[in-house]
């Protein structure tokens, strides 16, 4: 046949290749349409090839569409290289329109023609077309067959991938490497699992399973289904290993949360001397990231800029998400800025960083940097700026980011519309939280916990309790999660029956058995409840020895309830676990500044000072006005308006005083001085100098919203009560615990946090 004589037609198209090149349009503009249109067919050939060659799909599309404009006639050489291209595109329209004209000028029964729109089919996701072409073929190979065998094996059809697999065979046509890589593509889910194990037998009865391209896509297929124990048989078994081998089964055992193992046999590959590539360091530095290991990631940061994998977008952007994970975004920051092109995955790794760690104002900035820079934000990067705005409850902020969302078209996506539901809450807002629920095409359980847990804040127990037996009543089981923040919504709200009724029936009614996150819960509503003794025998009673979180949470019902010997006993059994734990010293210190026991607490200090420990994280408090966060701290004196902020206070102290009969709490400074320098010290805290200053500024009639990042004090929490009543203004504070709206005079936590 023609199509046969290569040697001379390609010395042909290499001249016309280098010519069209650089001049093609030249040529056009200065020959005339007419004479170009006359042109044989072969110089059309030669710059539809030198527009491929360069991989400009659309020009090659474009020459074909012009040439056909202009009367040309395209020879079968031409049809296989525009469809190349519509396959290279996935541009099924523009294949179509060009298999009409194949017809039309009768080349479809050119076999390789033929096998092109097979292959354009195959790769723009068109089945039926595919095995339709491969069907009319005269003559079918196991090219032919692979072609279409990759197409199904794309849209992980597995069960047809078989089949016409057994098809080929009946054909007698003997597969090859590229078949078996095909059908294992297409099991790569554990509901094919089965066709998987089938194909499998056919890799090892045809004698493949030592090749190892087949054997790298059989232990990426295994890991892929969750079956890793099979994944490792088939690695251990290959006798030549390459980079793939040891990059697949790595990457199979992070991706099936075993990143301990990904690292071991990351230094088993080093040992036997393969080099890591950029894909390695991907896998074994989220490793890193998840099992928050920095010092080994540090190591691993060096070899990656031995190796000159420093620039690399997915290695840096990794190198961003694992020094993010482990705390330490100073180095993230500087990685991300090193980097000379980023891709919304670095960009969302940096932004989640700053959102996890409670810097919701530096994920905002880095948000409007992304979008100043030309980067399309997904779901992931709203996932997490919205994270970052319900961490300082910025909802201005927020809002502005939900508008985002519908401009985006992602307000159906699961994981943003969980995270809006999310930040609404944490906002203060929780009616808008479930109308944005309600919104929701399809809600899964981690909507419906953000839900449970956004009431579980606002300390509406009965509400959380609602919402649960709703999702059961769908059919949806809760997770640990969904159980930590329904326990939560009814210690919070003094719901205790309702709790232990739960806490009981975990494992009975859902098959979970209570982990220290649900230990710890019940924990904190006994002792909010007042049950200290209760509450210390459950711990020693607990089939496991409790852990540091449980015996703090005791230790803090200790603290609520003064009661010094409980606390003394919780405290003792806190540092045999963890001697160096700061905040236990600094919570029995408050215990004894609390109860007035000056001598004891000065033991306490003077031991925290002499180990160099921090006494205590300062009160912060954030509000925002005019799209800024404005952040105050216990006796701040660097605010712009510090004047007006003091002179507000005063004035709203005195007025208090008068007319709601106000009378400082002074048991809530725990330092040993004067009863005026007490009262001083009560009016600088933070929430009330954060307070003043939205009093100044918000207009009447929008709520004034405040963030702090401990639990509201008692004098605090009274004087907020009564200010909110004498100006008439709607208050929102959101303290470590839970949210307080204060209106009228009363707080919607009944005076129970």
């Amino acid at each position: 046949m023609m199509i046969r004589q290569q040697p001379l037609l390609n010395r042909f198209w290499n001249l016309r290749i280098c010519v069209f090149t650089s001049c093609a349009n030249l040529c056009f503009h200065h020959l005339g349409q007419k004479f170009y249109a006359a042109s044989d067919t072969k110089t059309w050939a030669a710059e539809l090839a030198a527009h491929a060659k360069h991989g400009d799909e659309d020009k090659v599309i474009k020459s074909y569409e012009t040439m056909r404009q202009l009367g040309a006639q395209p020879d079968e050489y031409i049809y296989i290289t525009v469809l190349k291209a519509c396959a290279r595109k996935t541009a099924l329209m523009q294949g179509r329109r060009i298999h009409a004209h194949i017809v039309e000028s009768g080349h479809q029964s050119n076999v390789y023609v033929c096998s092109s729109l097979l292959h354009m089919y195959a790769k723009c996701g068109s089945l039926r077309e595919a095995h339709h072409i491969l069907i009319s073929l005269p003559e079918r190979d196991v090219v032919s067959w692979n072609a279409i065998l990759a197409g199904f094996g794309e849209q992980g059809l597995a069960q047809h991938s078989v089949e016409l697999f057994r098809e080929m065979q009946q054909e007698g046509i003997k597969p090859n490497s590229v078949t078996f890589v095909s059908l294992l593509k297409a099991c790569n889910h554990i509901k094919h699992l089965d066709q998987g194990r089938f194909v499998h037998s056919q890799i090892r009865q045809l004698g493949f399973e030592s090749d190892v391209t087949v054997a790298n896509a059989l232990i990426h297929m295994y890991a892929k289904c969750g079956e890793l124990d099979e994944a490792t048989q088939v690695f251990q078994n290959l006798t030549k290993k390459d980079v793939v081998s040891w990059n697949t089964i790595i990457a199979g055992n992070m991706r099936q949360g075993h990143a301990h193992r990904a690292l071991s046999i990351f230094e088993k590959m080093e040992k036997e001397g393969f080099i890591p590539n950029s894909i390695t360091f991907v896998s074994v530095l989220r490793s890193c990231g998840v099992l928050l290991a920095i010092d080994k990631g540090k190591k691993l940061h060096a070899q990656v800029r031995k190796n000159g994998l420093e620039s690399n977008i997915f290695v840096g952007s990794i190198l961003v998400d694992m020094y993010a994970r482990c705390g330490d975004l100073s180095e993230a920051r500087r990685v991300f800025n090193r980097l000379q092109r980023k891709n919304v995955v670095a960009w969302n790794a940096m932004i989640a960083g700053y959102a996890n760690h409670g810097l919701g104002h530096h994920a905002l900035e880095l948000f409007k940097d992304l979008q100043t820079n030309g980067i399309k934000p997904n779901g992931v990067t709203f996932g997490s700026i919205l994270k970052a705005c319900g961490s300082i409850a910025a909802i201005d902020q927020g809002k502005w980011i939900h508008s985002q969302v519908i401009e985006h078209g992602l307000e159906s996506d699961m994981l943003v519309g969980s995270a809006l539901v999310d930040m609404y809450a944490k906002c203060g807002d929780v009616d808008k939280a479930h109308q944005v629920f309600d919104s929701l095409p399809g809600r899964d359980i981690v909507s419906w916990s953000a839900l449970i847990g956004g009431y579980a804040q606002h300390g509406l127990g009965q509400e959380a309790l609602q919402v649960f037996e709703s999702m059961q009543q769908e059919g949806l089981k809760p997770n640990d999660i969904t159980l930590v923040s329904v326990l939560c919504a009814c210690s919070h709200a003094n719901l205790f029956d309702d709790g232990f009724r739960i806490f009981q029936s975990m494992f009975e009614d859902v098959g979970i058995a209570p982990k220290m996150e649900h230990y710890t819960c019940i924990i904190d509503l006994l002792g909010r409840a007042g049950n200290l003794e209760e509450a210390e025998d459950l711990i020693l009673k607990m089939p496991v020895e409790a852990d540091a979180a449980v015996w703090m949470s005791m230790l803090r019902a200790c603290r609520t309830q003064n009661n010094v010997e409980v606390g003394r006993r919780s405290f003792e059994s806190l540092l045999k676990l963890e001697p160096s734990n700061a905040a236990a010293h600094v919570l029995m210190s408050n215990i004894y500044a609390a109860l007035g026991m000056w001598k004891e607490k000065a033991d306490i200090r003077n031991k925290m000072l002499s180990a160099g420990w921090i006494m205590v994280h300062p009160g912060v408090t954030w509000i925002e006005f005019n799209n800024q966060i404005h952040t105050f701290v216990v006796q701040d004196k660097v605010h712009p308006q510090k004047k007006e902020i003091y002179e507000m206070g005063s004035a709203l102290k005195e007025t208090i005083k008068v007319t709601q009969g106000y009378e400082p709490d002074l048991s809530c400074v725990l330092d040993d001085m004067p009863d005026t320098e007490k009262e001083e010290q009560l009016w600088a805290h933070s929430e009330k100098l954060a307070l003043s200053f939205g009093l100044i500024n918000i207009p009447a009639g929008v709520p004034i919203r405040l963030v702090k990042n401990s639990r509201i004090c008692s004098d605090c929490h009274t004087a907020t009560k009564m200010i909110a009543k004498v100006t008439g203004r709607e208050i929102i504070e959101r303290d470590a615990k839970r949210f307080h709206h204060f209106k009228d005079g009363v707080c919607s936590c009944g005076d129970y946090w």
